[in-house]
């Protein structure tokens, strides 16, 4: 545990953890907000709150990329307020709005959401030094699976309580809130050696997204396109078994395995080629296509929890190092974007999967995604040519190592 008191004795590092876990929770809980105010305010279908959600993930993930070439132009502040004030006006005006205008705001609310993930990643680059960095990834890699476990299920409950619109209501106020806080607290997103770098001009899309960039991505994508199947198999394989009843069982089951996975990666003295961990977590997978109850799918998606936070925090620490400071924002806002065309990609390829085949297939899909994946970007690894030194002056900048780690202080 020294090594996470170390990264939350960082000055600024917990409140940034605490106010980013406070939006990203209510970020992912958007989606389940608007589906139950369209299907029980509206008294619309599945489908058109299936619309909604679309439009809604379909702006996060081109706007990705949008926001963070907007924060390494204007900084941090200015762009995080802006899409504070977008969220305020959309959230108060969801129970207003007809459902065609709906479709259309939501899009734009998702286009312009607070980038909460992507400025924590920007921030912890930016404030921790090379030894710090994989423990803060693996501790934000571990808010992000709480934020999965918690969010959903709060919206849930709260709609049984009181009605859709004032759920509505409160999960934009918690975006807004944790928007807010980002804001307040204004993290670096460069660190004081990177400042000269990023005022010295943004470098050429070529000199940085080349192969070593594009098989992190490559990979960031099919870890999140195996996740989103398999939380799809668990509700196949509980329902043809009569067990639905079980699936939050399981899927808590998941995140905490996860979690804990996270926690232990982080303060492992070594890291590990993220292509590896990704082909482990596909091969993993598979397996569980053989469990036809709630306790054997509990212990099957035990060992896939295990390896999914440590795979998407090597994916985030990847993407910052490989990342010249000058645009470090616009990178972390395409693995969002790659991340999240993950998840739109797994339900429908493992869905189909299990149309054509039983419900265990689902997890052989997801598995063999994420195998897929893993050798894409270990061949696309192994043609990435070493990078030259890049002038960003520091004591953990000189001599940027290969894409994938080899010591201890490597960044994977």
């Amino acid at each position: 545990m020294t090594r996470y008191r170390q990264v939350l004795a960082v000055p600024g590092m917990a409140p940034l953890l605490g106010v980013s876990l406070l939006a990203r929770t209510a970020i992912t809980a958007d989606v389940m907000a608007l589906t139950l105010y369209i299907v029980l305010g509206l008294d619309l279908s599945y489908a058109a709150a299936g619309g909604v959600a679309a439009a809604l993930t379909a702006g996060v993930a081109l706007g990705g990329p949008l926001l963070g070439r907007m924060i390494d132009r204007r900084g941090l502040r200015t762009v995080v307020l802006a899409t504070v004030v977008v969220q305020v006006v959309f959230w108060l005006s969801v129970p207003i709005l007809p459902y065609g205008v709906l479709l259309g705001a939501a899009f734009a609310a998702g286009l312009l959401m607070v980038p909460a993930q992507s400025v924590t990643r920007q921030a912890i680059a930016a404030m921790t030094t090379a030894e710090q960095r994989r423990p803060a990834f693996a501790l934000e890699s571990v808010q992000g699976e709480l934020s999965y476990i918690v969010g959903p299920g709060i919206v849930i409950l709260c709609a049984a309580a009181t009605s859709p619109e004032v759920v509505a209501w409160g999960v934009g106020a918690a975006i807004v809130a944790g928007g807010a806080g980002i804001a307040l607290l204004n993290p670096p997103v460069r660190a004081a050696d990177e400042v000269a770098a990023g005022a010295a001009g943004r470098p050429p899309r070529r000199e940085w997204l080349g192969v070593g960039m594009i098989a992190v991505l490559t990979m960031g994508f099919g870890t999140t396109m195996l996740l989103s199947g398999v939380d799809l198999a668990i509700i196949a394989t509980l329902e043809e078994a009569g067990q639905l009843s079980w699936a939050a069982v399981v899927v808590a089951v998941l995140g905490v395995s996860s979690v804990t996975g996270g926690l232990i990666y982080g303060a492992l003295p070594r890291p590990l080629p993220t292509w590896l961990l990704l082909g482990l977590l596909g091969l993993v997978t598979i397996p569980a296509g053989f469990a036809h109850d709630w306790p054997w799918l509990c212990v099957a998606m035990a060992g896939t929890g295990l390896l999914t936070a440590p795979t998407l925090s090597t994916v985030a620490d990847a993407v910052s190092r490989l990342a010249p400071a000058g645009v470090r924002g616009e990178a972390t806002g395409l693995q969002s974007s790659a991340q999240s065309g993950g998840f739109a990609l797994g339900s429908p390829v493992v869905g189909m999967a299990i149309d054509l085949t039983v419900p265990g297939g689902g997890f052989a899909a997801a598995g063999l995604a994420g195998l897929a994946a893993a050798l894409t970007g270990c061949l696309l690894s192994r043609r990435s040519p070493a990078r030259t030194p890049a002038p960003l002056g520091g004591r953990d900048r000189v001599g940027v190592p290969d894409l994938e780690p080899h010591g201890a202080d490597a960044r994977p």
